[in-house]
Parts: C-alpha cells; sequence; structure tokens
C-alpha cells in the first residue's frame, strides 16, 4: 500500500534532521549510513535520499537486491523521530542539483548539531561527491519519538 505523507512530515523531512539509512541483505546481514538530505517527491507518496557512493556501496547492492529500506528521520534539538518503511524504486547517480540539495541539508543539519554543541566545521567534513540518489516508495510510518507511543503504527493521511 502506498501511503501519502502530510505536510508536517513533508516539513521534517526535509528539513535539517539526521538521517539514517537501514538495509539487509539476503543473509539478514544488516547495512546502516547516514543519508546526505532527502526530499519528497510532490505526491507524497516517494522520497529521494542521498548516499555517498562509496559509503553506500553495500546498501546499493543490498537495494539491488531486495528493495526494502528503513530510513529514519530524527529532529536533534527534540528527538522527534519518524521511521520510514518502503521499497526502493531506483539508485542512480546524484546529479547537479541533487548536489545543490544536499548542501543545503548540509548547512542546516550543521546549524541544527551546532545549537547542541557540534562545531560546524566537523560538518563540514560530511562528503557530499560522489553520491547516489535513492528514490523510495513509502510503504509504512512510525512514531519513533523516545517515549508513549514510540514504535507505533502513523495512519496514512489519504
Amino acid at each position: 500500500m502506498r501511503i501519502q505523507l502530510s505536510e508536517e512530515l513533508v516539513e521534517l523531512i526535509e528539513s535539517g534532521v539526521s538521517i539514517l539509512v537501514g538495509s539487509r541483505d539476503a543473509d539478514l546481514r544488516p547495512e546502516c549510513a547516514r543519508a546526505l538530505g532527502a526530499t519528497v517527491a510532490p505526491d507524497r507518496r516517494a522520497l529521494t535520499i542521498y548516499l555517498s557512493a562509496g559509503l553506500g556501496r553495500r546498501m546499493c547492492a543490498d537495494f539491488d537486491d531486495n528493495r526494502q529500506v528503513a530510513i529514519t528521520f530524527s529532529r536533534i534539538l527534540d528527538h522527534h523521530t519518524v521511521q520510514v518503511k518502503g521499497v526502493v524504486r531506483q539508485v542512480r547517480p546524484a546529479t547537479d542539483a541533487d548536489v545543490a540539495t544536499q548542501e543545503r541539508y548540509r548547512i542546516a543539519f550543521s546549524e541544527q548539531a551546532a545549537i547542541v554543541g557540534m562545531p560546524r566545521s566537523v560538518m563540514r567534513r560530511l562528503v557530499l561527491v560522489p553520491s547516489v540518489a535513492v528514490e523510495v516508495e513509502v510503504r509504512e510510518l512510525f512514531h519513533q519519538t523516545p517515549g508513549p507511543g514510540a514504535g507505533s503504527r502513523i495512519e496514512p493521511t489519504a
């Protein structure tokens, strides 16, 4: 079942949140990587995340094998966290426009991290190129903010 993201979730996903991506191979061995930004499709039923081409190599092999992905978006300031589970539709090299999106993300992420004490100079070390764009069809949504309700399903808006 395809799910449409709410406007509130789109705002969270496209902001400077921490983005962690999980996959697994055929033997159920997990892989985890930090994404370098995300954009939501106009119909709000899919999103694109950006991964380092080198660090994401094994994860992309997992996508070739089974197309399953879990993506966690967590706002640093208050730990408001949402997990998206979906199916990878396409993995492609990042375009110049994608790299510009990643740079905007890096700036926003750096500002959030700086508020909690992480030096901006550390964030400038994030390597944006070469990178890949991973297009994901949203299938499930879960609340993951610590506390009551963590792990509960978010009901689709449409």
